[in-house]
C-alpha cells in the first residue's frame, strides 16, 4: 500500500536532509563507471521526488508526476527508457521537451529490509542509449550497496524491542509531518505517554515480563491509532503519538479505545498497567520544532502523574 510505503520512506528520516558521502560514493561511481552527466539517489515522496544524492542535476527535486522514478519504483528490477522521445509516457514531461532534455533514463528500485520501494539510484543522459547485461548487473550491484546503507539508517530509527520507531526516528517523521500540516494548514496533536505501573512489573514479575509489556501497549496503540499517525517508543516506558488533521478536543474517541484495550490486557495477568498522557495541540506561533511540542507534552503528561499520586 501507498501508505506504508511512505511511513517506511519517512521513518527513515532522510527527506531534506543535507547530502552525506555515505549516500554520494555511488552516485560519483555510477557517473564514471557509465558515463553519464547525472546520477541521482532518489526518494519518491508523496508528491514529489527528492534527491538524496545528486551528480549533475540542476534540481533537488521535481513533481512526482513527472519523475522518471514515479514509474521506476513500480518495477522489481531496473527501468530503462533508452529513448524518452519514444515513449508516451513522458511525451509532455518538461523534463524532456526541449533541445536539451533528458533523452536516456536507467533506474534501480530501492528497496527497505522489508520491501518497500522507496526510491531508486538512477542514471540519465541528454542522448539516446544502450546498457548491456554487464551494464545493468553493475547497476544492480550498486543499488544493493545504496540499500545496504538504507538498512542500517532504518536500525538507527526503529527500537528494537517493539518494532516503532525511536525518538530519533520520531523526531525525523514528526517534522516531516509538521511541514506537512504547516503547507495545509491542518490540525495537529500530540500525546505524550508514560505507563503507569510498569515499575511494579519489572521489580514483582521480572524485565522480560516487562518487556512483553512495552510490546503489548505499542501493538495497541498502532492497533487503536490510524495509519497515518506517527507512533514511537521514546524510550524506557514513554511512548507518543503525533496526530496529523486532529484537534485536542477530538482525541476522546480514540483515548476510550485504548482505555479499553488496555483493560482487556489487563484482565489476562495478575497486575495491571495504565498510563499517564499530556496532550499538546499544535500551534505554529508556538511550537517552532517538535523538540518544542515534545517538552511542553512531556510536562504535561508529569502534571497529569502528579495528580494522580495525590489523590
Amino acid at each position: 500500500m501507498e501508505a506504508d510505503r511512505l511511513a517506511a520512506l519517512r521513518s527513515l528520516g532522510l527527506l531534506d536532509t543535507e547530502p552525506e558521502e555515505r549516500f554520494d560514493r555511488y552516485t560519483r561511481i555510477a557517473q564514471r563507471v557509465f558515463g553519464v552527466p547525472i546520477a541521482l539517489i532518489s526518494l519518491v515522496d508523496e508528491d514529489r521526488v527528492w534527491y538524496k544524492s545528486n551528480r549533475g542535476f540542476e534540481l533537488n527535486e521535481t513533481p512526482r508526476d513527472i519523475a522518471f522514478c514515479n514509474y521506476a519504483i513500480l518495477n522489481d528490477d531496473i527501468m530503462v527508457v533508452e529513448d524518452v522521445n519514444t515513449d508516451d509516457r513522458f511525451q509532455n514531461s518538461p523534463l524532456v521537451d526541449n533541445e536539451s532534455g533528458i533523452r536516456f533514463y536507467a533506474g534501480c528500485p530501492i528497496k527497505t529490509s522489508k520491501g518497500a520501494c522507496i526510491g531508486t539510484l538512477c542514471i540519465l543522459d541528454y542522448k539516446p542509449r544502450k546498457l548491456g547485461a554487464a551494464d545493468l548487473q553493475l547497476l544492480r550491484d550498486l543499488g544493493t550497496m545504496v540499500e545496504g546503507e538504507f538498512t542500517v539508517q532504518n536500525i538507527a530509527t526503529v527500537d528494537d524491542l517493539t518494532g516503532l520507531s525511536n525518538r530519533r526516528g520520531f523526531q525525523a517523521i514528526a517534522r516531516h509531518a509538521i511541514a506537512m500540516c504547516q503547507r495545509l494548514q491542518n490540525a495537529a496533536t500530540l500525546m505524550f505517554f508514560d505507563l503507569d505501573g510498569f515499575k511494579n512489573v519489572n521489580d514483582t514479575y521480572g524485565h522480560a515480563e516487562g518487556d512483553k509489556v512495552l510490546i503489548d501497549i505499542g501493538q495497541i496503540l498502532l492497533q487503536e491509532f490510524r495509519n497515518s499517525d506517527v507512533i514511537a517508543r521514546l524510550g524506557g516506558d514513554e511512548f507518543c503519538v503525533f496526530l496529523t488533521g486532529t484537534n485536542a478536543d477530538h482525541i476522546d474517541r480514540p483515548l476510550e479505545n485504548l482505555n479499553n484495550a488496555i483493560s482487556a490486557r489487563n484482565k489476562l495477568h495478575e497486575y495491571s498497567v495504565g498510563y499517564s498522557v499530556g496532550t499538546v495541540a499544535y500551534i505554529p506561533d508556538q511550537h517552532a520544532s517538535i523538540e518544542d511540542l515534545l517538552a511542553e507534552a512531556d510536562q504535561l503528561m508529569y502534571d497529569n502523574k502528579r495528580k494522580k499520586k495525590t489523590r
